[in-house]
């Protein structure tokens, strides 16, 4: 089987995943035809296109925003009654490209008051293999106004479940309309209204608040100003951009406290090397082009072109075929290759001409720097080596290695110190004008918004040579801001910041692993274990009861249901929680799991699921083999689905809300729409969507993802499957590694954010024996087993937050490991068995469900407050009976 890249975000905007390609090509022909001969390049001093383009230069650029005509019909369409409960009625039509990568596909568009359709119209499409879609209002997420070949003719759909349509229109004037008209449909999801630009939208964000007080990740900051500056992985002239962050890529190790190991992010990378500042400040100054087309510039190539980005995912279609097509199709010499990340960074030293910046996937797809598709790359010419993966740093032993030491680099305390220098360069106040000249940051004219006016050249052959230029020399992303980037807070001045604004300030536990306190709380007693904890992360808030706790539900092993008050904060003392028990928790009127359960069937976590609005609960293991809806609010139970033929085992919930997947003892797995009204969970569907087929034994452990089309199962045959969601396609299966695998189960599985499945293996050591090992295995998202550890005890239950993994074993030991090496970071006796593991939302707290009915609430305790004495410490508690520290 081969592979390529498939088009799927996670929510930081990473598009980890390899997809099955069916129509693989070896490029054999590609290969030999490739010769080491020079390709000849224009110089931009001697374009034959500088007659046509200076016809059509841009004197005066405006702000990308809506016209008072558009803007009008937006706030009018706005005030008028909602249609979505009207029969469906055509609103708009037009014409339309659909902008992917590999294609530019002719098409319509038609927007109705509930629904928008893109029809391909592509003359070669063969009948019922045409890329049309439909989309619901609903699934609006954003919709960002776009360039496209420099001009304001486009917009980018961004959909809840991460999916992402780069649409062109002809003119300017057609894509405001349709831009006006989707927004006049007030979808209900959408998050920014009104027709800003991208510098007001980002001041509008909040963003740059978020970043500087380290309420979000470096990566997750970068990417989140990508976005909004235009750049897209729709299009190969404005990729995402990167910066290169390290600067020793030829040491044995890297040291993050020692400044010479990190890039000067102050300057362009063009003079990095001192060397080069003389020569790109004379070319800059000595420049002058007779016919006034071309304004002055140091680099004649640009940080981010479609080039550049073939370059580097060379070895990854449908980038390889991309980057064959560009060639004459032929592969690239090898030495012009991207072969090597050291030699590739020494390049970038010793030529002021070479000035590419990296790719988000640096940071986070291992796959890209390895040759798995077998490519025949060539041979350097100077050792005659053949060229196949990347060479990489002695520093990176893999590479995963590398990618996780590449992020840490990224996330570390001196980039986050200046990385607003880089940002100036890129997106800020050092990108044009008289700063730019002073940073020695200015690009060749066409690669700015506004060069090149498209509209005015109409000559057909000549327009389309004008759009390959633009093409090949890249663009330049929107500016953001006009005046320098304020810089991050350290983790200490951000932290005392947050405390003076807010008296209810939340810690993340995993940023003060030595620093964990636990309470516990009687919720139940020993003859009633708690088998489940949730606080649901989206719980619908009105302006009356804004401030009031959340829901937490538990349930115990006999389905008795609490609905407790959670903050996690004290209302009174910052950095603890209020919780408030449940009164009818231990009331006849107590609330109750719909049905009974199967008798012997063991009760545990993966027998229920709360809906994200905390409005329903799912249950499995009923005797029936249904898998059973009821209301929290007034406990009633409103659906019971019976179409597993055995015990419904396990259940899970992707991270929209919108998707359940069940796996049973009939050893299949179904996937479930949940049905909403007005954005609240109603109920489930009635058959399932898909039936997924393929272990030989009871399934155990349930995942699913939508984001990523990811669904998983784990089973007592000791095989862990891998499926896509929208489908129901079977992927591939995971064995973990072992002595016998007929002994081998897989009791628990683990999803991360990033696609990566954490498995609980038990091996019986022999037939009559019930003496077992146990261990835990990493794997990627795509299949490859990243770590292996061994367990003294066997586990409970486990989850997934960031890069960290919490377990939860027999002997009541809590654990804290790094998800990346699965390493032990922490741990806490907590002396009784562990029935059930939490994380709340925003990491504030983790909690566990004992055996003997307590419930384990963990957060942060400040130095100053774990001296205070125990006196001090029941004040500040709502309910001392009830509420203790350990």
């Amino acid at each position: 089987m081969h592979w390529k890249l498939c088009p799927l975000e996670n929510f930081s905007r990473m598009r980890p995943k390899l997809m099955p390609n069916y129509n693989f090509d070896s490029h054999t022909e590609a290969s030999m035809l490739r010769d080491n001969q020079g390709l000849s390049v224009s110089t931009p001093g001697k374009d034959p296109l500088l007659a046509v383009t200076k016809e059509a230069l841009v004197q005066i650029m405006e702000e990308d925003k809506l016209g008072d005509e558009d803007w009008n019909e937006l706030s009018t369409n706005i005030t008028q009654p909602s249609e979505a409960s009207q029969k469906e009625k055509q609103k708009l039509q037009a014409e339309c490209s659909l902008v992917t990568i590999m294609n530019v596909l002719e098409g319509r568009l038609e927007i109705t008051n509930s629904h928008v359709y893109f029809y391909d119209c592509s003359p070669n499409k063969e009948e019922g293999l045409g890329q049309d879609f439909k989309w619901s209002v609903s699934q609006l997420r954003e919709v960002h106004m776009r360039r496209y070949n420099l001009r304001r003719s486009a917009i980018e759909l961004f959909l809840v479940d991460q999916t992402n349509y780069f649409l062109n229109f002809v003119d300017n004037k057609l894509r405001n309309k349709v831009y006006s008209r989707i927004l006049s449909l007030r979808p209900p999801n959408l998050r920014y209204y009104g027709s800003r630009s991208p510098a007001d939208l980002l001041r509008a964000s909040g963003l740059v608040q978020k970043w500087v007080q380290r309420e979000m990740s470096n990566f997750d900051y970068l990417m989140q100003l990508n976005t909004i500056a235009g750049r897209t992985y729709n299009d190969l002239s404005q990729y995402p951009v990167f910066p290169w962050v390290l600067c020793d890529y030829t040491s044995e190790t890297l040291d993050f406290d020692d400044p010479k190991v990190f890039r000067d992010l102050s300057k362009p990378i063009g003079v990095i090397n001192p060397k080069n500042e003389r020569e790109v400040r004379e070319k800059y100054d000595t420049f002058e082009d007779p016919s006034g087309t071309i304004a002055k510039f140091h680099y004649g190539t640009h940080y981010s072109n479609a080039a550049g980005v073939m370059h580097y995912l060379l070895r990854m279609e449908p980038f390889a075929t991309l980057h064959i097509q560009l060639q004459s199709d032929r592969f690239d010499c090898a030495d012009r290759q991207f072969h090597s990340i050291p030699s590739t960074w020494q390049s970038l030293m010793d030529s002021p001409n070479d000035v590419k910046e990296v790719i988000p996937e640096f940071f986070y797809l291992p796959e890209f720097l390895e040759n798995s598709n077998g490519f025949n790359l060539g041979k350097l010419q100077g050792c005659k080596t053949a060229v196949n993966n990347v060479l990489l740093p002695k520093w990176a032993d893999s590479p995963e290695d590398f990618i996780i030491k590449h992020r840490k680099a990224l996330e570390s305390e001196h980039v986050s110190a200046h990385l607003h220098e880089w940002i100036d360069l890129i997106f800020g106040y050092k990108q044009k004008g008289p700063a730019a000249a002073e940073a020695l940051n200015v690009f060749y004219y066409c690669t700015y918004e506004g060069a090149v006016d498209l509209d005015a050249i109409t000559n057909p052959t000549e327009r389309a040579a004008v759009e390959g230029m633009i093409n090949n020399f890249g663009q330049t992303p929107c500016q953001l801001l006009k005046e320098p980037h304020p810089r991050r807070m350290k983790f200490e001045e951000a932290e005392k910041y947050k405390a003076s604004k807010s008296q209810h300030l939340t810690l993340n536990v995993f940023d003060y692993l030595s620093q964990l306190k636990a309470f516990f709380v009687e919720v139940s007693n020993d003859n009633d274990p708690l088998v489940h904890i949730s606080v649901p992360r989206s719980q619908a808030r009105s302006f009356i009861h804004h401030g009031m706790p959340d829901a937490m539900v538990t349930i115990s092993e006999r389905g008795v249901v609490g609905i407790h008050g959670w903050l996690p904060y004290d209302k009174n003392i910052s950095n603890y929680f209020t919780f408030e028990k449940d009164p009818t928790i231990s009331h006849r009127s107590r609330r109750c799991t719909a049905g009974p359960f199967s008798p012997g069937h063991p009760i545990t976590s993966d027998l229920f699921v709360v809906s994200h609005d905390a409005k329903l609960l799912f249950s499995g293991g009923h005797w029936d083999n249904s898998l059973r809806v009821m209301t929290l609010a007034k406990s009633k139970f409103t659906a019971r689905v019976t179409r597993h033929n055995d015990i419904v085992t396990c259940l899970a919930l992707d991270n929209c809300g919108n998707h359940l997947i069940s796996g049973s003892r009939d050893t299949t797995c179904m996937i479930w729409q949940i049905m909403h009204q007005n954005g609240v969970s109603q109920g489930i569907s009635g058959k399932p969507l898909h039936v997924l087929y393929g272990h030989d034994a009871e399934v155990t452990a349930v995942g699913i993802t939508i984001e990523l089309d990811m669904a998983v199962s784990a089973s007592k045959d000791g095989t862990c499957n891998m499926y896509t969601v929208r489908k129901g396609h079977y992927m591939r299966t995971l064995r973990p590694p072992c002595t016998n695998p007929s002994r081998l189960t897989l009791p628990r599985l683990a999803l991360s954010e990033e696609g990566h499945i954490v498995l609980y293996a038990k091996e019986q050591l022999g037939r009559v024996t019930n003496e077992c090992t146990h261990s835990m295995h990493l794997y990627s998202i795509n299949g490859k087993l990243l770590s292996s550890e061994s367990l003294p005890d066997p586990l409970v239950d486990m989850a997934t937050s960031m890069e960290y993994v919490v377990t939860g074993n027999e002997k009541g030991v809590l654990t804290v490991r790094e998800l990346s090496s699965l390493k032990k970071l922490t741990s806490m006796p907590l002396h009784k068995q562990i029935s059930c593991i939490f994380i709340t939302p925003g990491n504030s707290h983790i909690m566990a469900g004992l055996e003997d009915g307590k419930l384990i609430i963990i957060g942060v305790a400040r130095p100053a407050e774990v001296r205070q004495t125990a006196g001090i410490l029941k004040s500040m508690i709502q309910n001392p009976s009830s509420i203790k520290m350990l």
